[in-house]
């Protein structure tokens, strides 16, 4: 049959969206419009229907004006305007979804003169193309990248402009399972929204229960045919593999359910979609599904009559991002009730109010701003609504940074029924003091009031926790499921060399001979101190420019005071660019430097033909425009480092930002905060890196401690073709029978299943073990064929074997694929790096990955959930790997250990999960043997676990399966039989002994008498349901 990615998984996704609802239309004879690819005759009757109320309704005109509209290079903005506009003639029914059309189509030509491409699979909503979905088989080579470089480049492809711009959304998937250690979308199923330039694909982890049951209609077999018959594929019908791919389980279909079942689909349509005005021009984000998940989590929380709560989602996640999708659904959620919301957006500091302000106008918001609150009173009185005058939705950006902590109530009670105040309150784990006014006076001035605090990271403080504040969770999305998900990324400290340590504290003695005992800010501000300190910044910063091969990462240095920060900036100004332009001036004519710039530097320059250059963010250092065109600067790559003190460390997003000089200890949750302004995606990079001259560590595993407690609070070989030509007869059996032994724990009977087993194994020697067996199959296939044993084919079904071949090659080849993305860029630099080692007197003594308290508790989780799946609590090895995970809880308790404690269990925990994983996998594989019968795989196992029993394993399932099928027919006849243990017993003595004799198996009284117990011992706990 065939064997590739329609029938494995295009077919199978079809199917499963005609039980979502979707109407298949075969595009022999189907009406289109080949400039839009809307189906012209599907839309004329949807839109009328829709729009019954309209007496008079002219479709071939809205037809017009949407090829107009789809003409703009605005990605369809104008498009997408018209498609969810809640007024005049409606393209879509939102109120009544199901009032809608929906069909599915395949291989749809998108045309345009020479130009083309077909998705494999395109949703019509009342006959508009507004979803396609690209499918490939299983570890197919180059995996998703492939298809991404491919959409990339249609993106780009002027002829195909009216073809992106009426798409919507774009699915991908391998049907394969997130490889959450990868740092590209190498396999699985993803989501993207459209661009100009590159799709940003994303995960979707389910995170509700669905009812399937009522989700999915029923299997049915007429509109089967049809499908396989418009596709030439009627052969495939009956194949088990088919059959298995039809499943709603598998990763596309399961990605479907989640992203274009009906209601699913009405959301991310209506709200799940913006335009964004960057400086390089307009991009087109999709709501990530943690934000999908969060925005359905406050209204099921508002549904019960809570008005308070968090949502804690990990920097880098998109908080602001979720504030704005939110605006729109819940503007919708109360007009539902006849409510009118008026949206506030919160937070502490000048920097992130603007911040806030520009990514809300960005997105299209109407957005006033207060810092005052006599501004904010005045707000209040104001009656305007989420609407602002120019009937755009809007939001109030407040920064509470100057708001004196006054007792007296200021913030008068504007209540109003038909109104409803709503506060997005950013960065929750800090300067909201539950004992000063504005928090007070913010709760008192409207009990109706809705109050959602956002954050990155709880405040652990003890006396001030976030939740006894702000309310429980609302939703949750921890660091680890970021990483995992590509959204930001690991940690690495950087510990410095001890020589340069000596070097420092010798500066220090220096210091304090000359100024006697004087405070440590003006001793780290001498220039004694910061010179070295400086120096040691730029080489550390060239070298690592040249070791990821990249000019375009840039560094932030968080100085012990703003006096340290000054002085380093003027040294940097001095030494290392003299003609560099500054906010304010410096005057360095008096001002001299104790050495040169390091030797790297002069190279350095050259090469770029260019000098470093650095700026100052302090807040008496500029005006705020100088520091918005500072900050906007190094986000584009204009300055290369900043100097920092108290601002921006937290709120500040540069995703080339990936070196952070980290010169004082930062306190509780605000060292998350700092850390992590490295930490999002960029390029190739898998870290974020922390140069720590302050040691930092203590304090992060303090801090990592009381995180950790909120957490847990929620919680083939050449040679060997050429010598196996000349074969006799029995060397062929033999080689028969070793083939079937060792595919024994595969189910080769379906190619399909065999593919997923296969997909599972990450250990590439199995894997080429695997494919050496069968790439022994095709030549015994050969050789039979040459000497005209052909009664010998019928041993094996050698033509699926081939099949199961190249599938297991393909496996191979995707695990090299991985191999190669993850170690392309350190192998790339592998000498330098060594000879780095050489040359360079300051040395770093240590490169230790910054272990997050969750990605510990995760570990716990996984390995815990991973036992638990385990059906056969007494295999040795299980028994060996429990007592292994025991000794680690009783040697100390997990919330008390230090950083490299917790990396040293992690370690541990780790190589206990993949040894359970693996025992979890082949325990699977037998277990498929049975026919999903867990008795028989006990039994199995300890067969093979008595040494007295030699035969070969294939040859004991044989036997065990015959026994199976005995003993189950006999107590379905008659169950009462094993109510009787005794008789039940010698009854089944005797088929042990007769089915293992037939099998010409030799066993000794003792082993028989195991067997049979082994046996009636299973039977009568399953009876007895132990």
């Amino acid at each position: 049959m065939s064997f590739n990615e329609n029938t494995r998984v295009k077919i199978p996704a079809i199917l499963h969206l005609c039980r979502l609802g979707y109407t298949y239309v075969p595009l022999a004879g189907a009406k289109r419009n080949e400039d839009t690819n809307i189906f012209t005759d599907i839309f004329h009757e949807s839109v009328k229907r829709i729009n019954a109320d309209t007496p008079v309704l002219d479709t071939k005109r809205l037809l017009t004006d949407i090829s107009l509209s789809l003409e703009n290079d605005d990605l369809g903005k104008a498009f997408y305007k018209l498609l969810t506009s809640a007024s005049g003639t409606k393209l879509i029914d939102f109120k009544n979804f199901s009032n809608n059309s929906f069909h599915v189509v395949t291989e749809l030509t998108y045309k345009n003169g020479e130009d083309e491409f077909r998705p494999d699979i395109t949703l019509l909503i009342n006959g508009m193309p507004l979803v396609f979905i690209e499918v490939k088989k299983p570890n197919n080579q180059d995996g998703i990248l492939a298809e991404r470089d491919r959409i990339n480049i249609r993106f780009k492809n002027k002829k195909f402009k009216k073809f992106i711009n009426i798409s919507q959304i774009l699915i991908f998937s391998n049907n394969m399972e997130y490889d959450s250690d990868s740092i590209e979308p190498i396999q699985g199923a993803f989501y993207s929204s459209t661009s100009l330039s590159s799709a940003s694909f994303n995960c979707f982890r389910e995170e509700q229960t669905l009812n399937l049951d009522s989700l999915l209609q029923p299997e049915n077999d007429e509109l089967e045919n049809l499908v396989l018959k418009d596709t030439n594929l009627s052969a495939i019908k009956y194949a088990p593999e088919f059959s298995t791919n039809k499943s709603p389980s598998t990763p596309t279909n399961r990605m479907l359910t989640s992203l274009v079942s009906k209601e699913r689909l009405a959301f991310f349509l209506q709200y799940g979609i913006a335009y964004v005005n960057e400086d390089h021009g307009i991009e087109k984000h999709i709501m990530r599904y943690p934000q999908f998940f969060a925005s359905k989590a406050i209204q099921a929380k508002l549904d019960t009559g809570i008005k308070k709560g968090i949502i804690w989602h990990t920097q880098g996640s998109g908080k602001t991002a979720l504030a704005y999708y939110n605006v729109h659904c819940l503007t919708d959620y109360f007009q539902k009730q006849n409510i009118i919301p008026k949206f506030y957006f919160i937070v502490d500091r000048i920097d992130l109010m603007e911040q806030a302000k520009g990514e809300f106008s960005k997105r299209g918001l109407s957005v006033h701003t207060v810092s005052s609150k006599g501004e904010l009173l005045k707000d209040f009185r104001d009656r305007r609504s989420a609407f602002g005058l120019s009937g755009g939705r809007e939001i109030t950006v407040v920064n509470i940074q100057k708001f004196d902590d006054d007792p007296e109530q200021i913030l008068e009670n504007d209540y109003d029924i038909n109104s409803q105040r709503v506060y997005f309150l950013d960065e929750v784990h800090r300067s909201y003091n539950p004992t000063g006014s504005f928090l007070a006076n913010l709760f008192n001035s409207d009990k109706n009031a809705i109050m959602i605090g956002l954050t990155g990271t709880p405040l652990i403080q003890k006396n001030r926790k976030t939740t006894s504040i702000f309310g429980e969770y609302i939703h949750k999305y921890y660091y680890n499921a970021s990483i995992a998900d590509g959204y930001t990324l690991r940690l690495i400290r950087e510990g410095i060399e001890t020589n340069y340590k000596i070097q420092l504290e010798e500066a220090l003695k220096e210091i304090e001979i000359l100024k006697g005992n004087v405070d440590n800010k003006i001793i780290f501000a001498h220039q004694r101190f910061a010179e070295p300190m400086l120096d040691y910044i730029v080489q550390d910063f060239i070298k690592s420019r040249k070791l990821f091969n990249d000019n375009s990462i840039g560094g932030m240095v968080v100085c012990s005071s703003s006096e340290q920060a000054k002085m380093l900036f003027k040294i940097f100004l001095k030494k290392y660019n003299k003609e560099q332009k500054t906010v304010e001036d410096f005057d360095l004519t008096d001002f001299e430097v104790a050495e040169k710039p390091v030797i790297e530097y002069g190279s350095y320059q050259t090469e770029q033909k260019a000098p470093l250059t650095a700026s100052l963010i302090l807040y008496d250092i500029g005006s705020k425009d100088d520091k918005k065109t500072e900050i906007t600067a190094f986000k584009e790559g204009k300055i290369d480092l900043i100097f920092v003190y108290n601002m921006l460390l937290t709120g500040f997003d540069a995703k080339r930002l990936k070196k952070l000089y980290i010169n004082r200890v930062v306190k509780d949750q605000n060292l998350l905060q700092t850390l992590t302004r490295v930490n999002r995606p960029y390029k190739q990079f898998r870290y974020g890196y922390v140069v720590d001259f302050a040691d930092i560590r203590s304090e992060f595993d303090k801090t990592n401690q009381a995180y950790f407690e909120e957490l847990q609070n929620e919680l083939g070989d050449e040679m060997q073709t050429y010598s196996d030509l000349l074969k006799s007869r029995e060397e062929i059996e033999a080689d028969i029978s070793d083939i079937k032994e060792k595919l024994f724990e595969y189910d080769i009977s379906n190619a399909e299943i065999f593919s997923q087993q296969v997909s599972a194994i990450e250990d590439k020697k199995t894997v080429l073990e695997l494919k050496k067996a069968l790439e022994n199959a095709k030549n015994l296939y050969n050789l039979i064929r040459l000497y005209g044993h052909f009664d010998l084919l019928e041993k094996l079904d050698f033509k699926k074997l081939n099949l199961l071949y190249n599938e297991t090659v393909r496996h191979l080849e995707m695990l090299n694929l991985k191999d190669s993305v993850h170690s392309d860029a350190a192998s790339t630099n592998l000498l330098n790096a060594a000879l780095e080692e050489i040359i360079f007197m300051f040395r770093k003594v240590s490169e230790e990955e910054m272990v997050i308290a969750d990605e510990l508790k995760e570990m716990l989780r996984k390995t815990r959930e991973t036992m638990s799946g385990n059906f056969d609590p007494k295999d040795p090895e299980f028994i060996t790997l429990y007592d292994e995970l025991k000794r680690i809880f009783e040697k100390k308790k997990m919330d008390e250990v230090s950083q490299d404690e917790m990396k040293e269990n992690i370690s541990v925990l780790e190589k206990i999960y993949d040894k359970i994983k693996e025992l979890n996998r082949k325990n699977n594989l037998l277990k498929l043997k049975y026919e999903n019968d867990e008795k028989y795989v006990r039994i199995h196992k300890r067969i093979l676990e008595n040494r007295t029993v030699t035969s070969k394993e294939s040859a004991i399932f044989e036997t065990l399966q015959r026994i199976k099928k005995q003993t189950d027919e006999r107590i379905l006849m008659n169950q009462r039989m094993i109510q009787n243990e005794g008789y039940f017993s010698d009854l089944m003595q005797a088929v042990v002994y007769d089915e293992f004799e037939k099998a010409k198996i030799d066993l000794d009284p003792d082993t028989a008498r195991i067997i049979n117990n082994c046996i009636i011992k299973e039977y009568i706990n399953e009876y007895k349901g132990a």
